[in-house]
């Protein structure tokens, strides 16, 4: 795992300055083995990176690579893991190879497929290879998203790098609020794929890849692949698709156990988790080592037990950590890694959890993604109600209650959301899913300005609505939904930076390309959730792996009792940085009307937390208010 960054300037030479290190340098914890620096022959590009050895740690794996015999040069962050494989190929179609690192055999897949070399790779990753002959860059991210890549375009040329801090440390950069993503991250904790929060920035979205003429300075982005049409009719019978699942899964994990440094698996104890690491027991020649938080006094919470439980059926080196109150001084460090504000208090644990286990190894399977494959949240089966629901209760009738819902319940009072979405078609139930603030609170809760700002801009609701396709099943609607904005805006993200500061790679086995081809190309949506179901499919799996007394029915994770925090000097901390921040954005009125919902018992923590992170970010960053207000 590693940090990237590049320059291109159409505007005269560049030169090596204290900016560029320092922008390179901000990602410090990307990559603390090594750092590198490359110019252009014609000092028109500039490529750095930052370097977390995983493969081959000699010095042969040092970046920028270059391949000067064809011209090219290569920045890359991630992981190919099927490298091994096209390595293999390469050398029977005559390449040489200086190194036993992935990074030189993703340049070679580019002389050998150009810019389709994309369509070869299984992994995650964003790099940038500049081509001197072709005088283009081309940047790539892989098919789930996760690992990130930002980017600058204007007059001047282009600027690119794996956090938006490697931006910002310009100071000559604008950093002002982007009303659309700010909008969206209000409604649903996070930025949405292709915006960034600031404007004039840009992330590169999940499965997309972009050209950048030298000679013109235009920019292409493309779409290299997307997920498959759901399967029609019967493919076959569960007991086929387990036995496939079980393969697909034991080569994931086969692959993403390679490495030249130690690794461990992170396990909750709940279902994903658990499947990987029967599945690292099995690949593995060594004993697995296992990682889990515990929560002492707090047994709703406390993952330990499930996680010991599986530790000791499969026999691996386990280690559980208890998890004490974070100090007060950790909200603002994790707001200035996150880049971007976000409502996921659950950055806390995985931060903690990151920091504690890297002491021990560099590399961690996590089971991110599993839930997005295979129906895991209770949400799937409540749209799968709804729209029975439909089908029995007139439109007007739901209209009424929706608009009831959204005039008369307060912010935070359990189902709010899912009657407010109960109008319209199933695309509006999933735009309504862990929605924090819908358009009614929005509207109480921003300045006049900026709410008559939002309403000129597309809605995030209908963002989110599009993102379904008609034609297909409520479930498998909800789970592309999800698997395209929630997954790899939110989650994604928080895996990433939180287990990046600590200079931890975190891989996702779910992840891989056969395995959301498999899930969303050939499996059911009845194997997958049903109203009174879910992760059907993996279910089954269990029952063949797992430890019969394991309650697999339990969905938790790396979670907290955030909760808490409302009760000592957290409380008192959310509070002064509510009501003493933010009043050029928000109403203090509302602001106060959700710190006295809370004490109230309704559910406002992840929408208190995420305007917390948001007003801590904003300080950070120094971001003033959208082109053309204020």
């Amino acid at each position: 795992m590693c940090g990237i960054w590049g320059r291109v300037s159409n505007a005269g030479r560049l030169e090596h300055s204290a900016l560029f290190e320092a922008q390179i340098d901000s990602m410090h914890h990307r990559g603390p083995d090594d750092c590198g620096f490359w110019l252009s022959p014609d000092r028109r590009v500039a490529l750095g990176h930052r370097r977390l050895s995983i493969i081959d740690l000699s010095p042969a794996g040092h970046q920028p690579m270059l391949d000067e015999s064809h011209g090219l040069s290569i920045v890359f962050n991630g992981e190919i893991y099927n490298f091994q494989d096209l390595r293999l190929k390469f050398e029977e179609l005559g390449h040489t190879f200086r190194s036993n690192s992935d990074t030189e055999v993703l340049l070679a897949a580019y002389r050998q497929w150009g810019r389709d070399c994309v369509e070869h790779l299984n992994g995650m990753f964003s790099f940038c290879i500049h081509d001197q002959k072709q005088e283009r860059l081309f940047l790539a991210r892989d098919r789930a998203g996760e690992k990130p890549l930002y980017y600058s375009k204007n007059v001047d040329g282009l600027t690119f790098a794996s956090e938006l801090k490697g931006l910002l440390m310009d100071p000559d950069v604008p950093r002002n609020l982007d009303m659309q993503a700010f909008e969206y991250f209000l409604t649903y904790g996070h930025v949405p794929a292709e915006r960034c929060i600031l404007e004039g920035v840009h992330r590169l979205s999940q499965g997309h890849a972009i050209s950048y003429c030298l000679k013109s300075g235009s920019l292409d982005v493309q779409q290299y692949w997307r997920l498959p049409e759901p399967p029609t009719g019967s493919a076959g019978s569960p007991e086929q698709f387990v036995a496939e699942y079980d393969a697909l899964l034991e080569d994931s994990v086969g692959r993403q156990l390679v490495a030249d440094v130690p690794v461990g698996v992170l396990l909750s104890g709940g279902l994903d988790s658990s499947l990987v690491t029967a599945m690292a027991v099995r690949k593995s020649s060594r004993r697995i080592r296992t990682y889990t938080i515990s929560f002492p006094g707090h047994s709703v919470f406390d993952e330990g037990p499930y996680a010991k439980l599986v530790a000791d059926y499969f026999g691996t080196e386990h280690t559980e950590l208890e998890m004490e109150s974070a100090s007060l001084d950790l909200l603002p460090e994790l707001a200035r890694q996150f880049d971007e504000p976000t409502a996921d208090h659950a950055i806390v644990p995985m931060y903690l959890l990151s920091k504690a286990i890297r002491r021990e190894v560099t590399v961690a399977l996590g089971g991110d993604g599993g839930d997005e494959l295979f129906g895991g949240y209770a949400h799937y089966n409540l749209i799968a109600a709804q729209d029975r629901i439909r089908g029995l209760v007139p439109g007007p009738l739901r209209n009424l209650a929706s608009r009831t819902a959204g005039s008369l319940m307060p912010v935070g009072f359990t189902g709010r959301n899912h009657l407010i979405g109960l109008s319209g078609d199933t695309a509006n139930s999933v735009a309504h899913i862990n929605m924090l603030h819908d358009a009614y609170s929005r509207k109480r809760l921003l300045q006049p300005d900026f709410w008559e700002l939002a309403r000129r801009s597309p809605t995030p609701e209908s963002r989110r609505a599009g993102l379904c396709n008609p034609a297909h099943g409520p479930i498998r609607q909800a789970m592309e939904a999800g698997f395209r904005s929630t997954m790899v805006d939110g989650y994604l993200v928080k895996v990433d930076r939180a287990s990046m500061l600590a200079s931890l790679e975190v891989r996702a086995p779910f992840l891989s390309r056969e395995l959301i081809e498999f899930s969303y190309g050939r499996v059911p949506d009845r194997l997958k959730a049903r109203s009174r179901d879910k992760k059907i499919l993996s279910k089954l799996l269990a029952k063949k792996l797992l430890p019969p007394e394991l309650d697999i029915e339990r969905k938790r994770g790396f979670t907290m009792p955030v909760h808490r925090w409302f009760e000592d000097e957290w409380g008192e901390f959310f509070r002064e940085v509510l009501l003493g921040s933010n009043r050029d954005l928000f109403r203090q009125n509302t602001m106060e009307g959700l710190l006295a919902g809370q004490a109230k018992g309704r559910n406002n923590t992840v929408r208190l937390f995420g305007l917390v992170m948001f007003s801590l970010w904003r300080k950070e960053y120094g971001v003033g208010l959208p082109t053309g207000i204020g």
